[in-house]
């Protein structure tokens, strides 16, 4: 019993045939996946993906690598989640934040389109899936308004002092490769410190592909390999480590 709680399977970019990876995911007990959409078009296709696969569902947003797109996106993307086909099939907005690392798009874009996918979370009760990247200051600035809102920091790689606030608000943090291949010990201090009740797996598919299969283009699949080198990492065993992050990711997506 496994979730993988972040991957790109649905994408027009995914380099592999999405359907056999799939079936791959569903044979090694990986029982739920959510397909994470990165601008309107993609969000589109995620939820289009997610309707016609029973163990998949949808998050939609715009990265903050896109920001520059301006208002647009989210027209399109309100549209998405007032489908009353598709909606059923969208479980989170994001993945969304800012980006202080490769500033794409203009940091004041960054902010705007963050605020504006954080006013959609709060319309449509919707749990957020997090991209923060050197940018935890403004992020935080920005989240004081909304102090309700529910969701996971993906891909998180901080250290002990960074995570200490993300786990007092109640944000789950979401695991991935990175972990396996780290030589940072603050980031694998912080994932040893992370409580289980508030931890999450996933691979960031086709990206981060962990060890010991570096080289090879990321599967959902592969989030076993997350998971046992976490539960040795952690000290815990890997059937409680497993269940209990798919538990987790059913409790803040609410898959039905």
């Amino acid at each position: 019993m496994l979730s993988d709680t972040h991957c790109h399977i649905h994408s027009r970019d995914f380099p592999l045939e999405a359907e056999t990876v799939l079936a791959a995911a569903l044979n090694e007990g990986v029982d739920n996946l959510i397909c994470v959409g990165t601008d309107a078009a993609d969000s589109r296709m995620a939820a289009e993906f997610a309707d016609k696969h029973e163990h998949c569902w949808a998050s939609v947003g715009l990265h903050p690598h896109d920001a520059k797109a301006g208002a647009k996106p989210f027209k399109e993307l309100r549209v998405l989640l007032s489908d009353a086909e598709l909606s059923p099939r969208i479980v989170a907005i994001g993945e969304c934040g800012l980006d202080y690392y490769y500033d794409y798009s203009p940091r004041a874009q960054q902010q705007a389109a963050f605020q504006s996918q954080l006013e959609l979370a709060v319309e449509f009760d919707l749990p957020l899936i997090f991209h923060v990247r050197q940018a935890f200051a403004d992020f935080w600035r920005i989240m004081a308004d909304f102090p309700d809102v529910r969701g996971v920091i993906h891909s998180f790689s901080g250290n002990p002092a960074e995570l200490k606030p993300l786990l007092e608000r109640g944000f789950f943090i979401g695991l991935n490769g990175i972990m396996t291949f780290t030589k940072n010990d603050f980031q694998l201090a912080a994932a040893k410190a992370i409580p289980l009740k508030q931890l999450l797996l996933e691979t960031d598919a086709p990206f981060l592909t962990p060890v010991p299969i570096r080289g090879k283009v990321n599967e959902p699949r592969y989030v076993a390999f997350v998971a046992s080198f976490l539960a040795e990492l952690r000290q815990e065993r890997l059937s409680v480590l497993a269940k209990t992050t798919s538990n987790n990711a059913a409790k803040l997506f609410k898959f039905k």
